[in-house]
């Protein structure tokens, strides 16, 4: 007679076959079986129709369902949420797609607005407590859910497109590489595509913390006039939109 971990190692082994090559145990009745796993690999692709909403509409509902049968066929759940199971979709679809930035682009997108709508919250901040603040010393901290990657096409366009439901624009690439960024602020999730000096900017607080070392980095692009004053205009984005907040000195710079 077959023990539980047994049971349970030969019922994970027959669901997730997908070649029909393993035994179906014996000691469950094959209508049983059938019906678990069809509905096993049916709510693994309603998991994906939901997270890539508009993944779906720019696919169509037949390449979408093909690239979610072979996603479940070559990733089984890993983790005990099925909130998690979408994250390795977009090494799927660039495998079926490699030729289609648009399309990888697009996915991480709704990957990420995902991600940043479960993420820790931001530190709040209080205005009047800026007044005075010694930003020679200060760090500044990024949001724990900004997410952000280059970005080759207008992805970020067709996305907000397909979320008002207007029809969208066609697929092009971008002048010159920009960035994308998606974060969270208060309750709503946030998509701005950005150019790359921005891009290249929130990587250097993510790599290196402190505010008076993006000054002088962009100090060295710009000139001493022009790099300060972007260094103004890029901090009073990021603290207005909820992006990045001020800590003391030798405080980490990100959450």
């Amino acid at each position: 007679m077959s023990t539980l971990a047994e049971l349970q190692r030969d019922f994970r082994d027959w669901l997730t076959d997908t070649t029909d090559t393993v035994a179906r145990p014996d000691s469950v009745q094959p209508a049983g079986w059938l019906i678990y796993r069809n509905n096993y690999r049916a709510q693994l692709v309603g998991c994906l129709e939901n997270a890539f909403v508009q993944v779906r509409t720019w696919l169509g509902d037949e390449a979408f369902r093909a690239a979610a049968i072979a996603h479940i066929h070559a990733y089984p759940p890993r983790s005990w949420t099925l909130d998690a199971y979408s994250r390795d979709f977009g090494a799927t679809l660039a495998a079926r797609f490699p030729d289609n930035p648009d399309l990888h682009e697009l996915a991480w997108i709704e990957q990420a607005l995902s991600d940043a709508f479960v993420a820790a919250d931001s530190a709040s901040i209080d205005a009047a407590s800026l007044a005075g603040f010694d930003w020679e010393n200060a760090w500044l901290r990024l949001s724990p859910s900004l997410a952000m990657r280059i970005a080759t096409t207008n992805a970020a366009a067709i996305w907000t497109a397909l979320e008002a439901g207007d029809g969208w624009p066609e697929s092009e690439m971008l002048a010159s590489p920009g960035g994308l960024l998606v974060w969270r602020e208060g309750f709503g999730c946030r998509l701005r595509e950005t150019d790359a000096l921005e891009y290249e900017a929130l990587r250097h607080i993510r790599e290196h913390g402190r505010f008076s070392l993006l000054c002088d980095w962009l100090v060295d692009r710009e000139g001493e006039a022009a790099g300060i004053r972007t260094a103004g205009e890029l901090l009073a984005r990021w603290l207005g939109s909820g992006l990045a907040v001020p800590v003391g000195q030798g405080t980490t710079s990100t959450a």
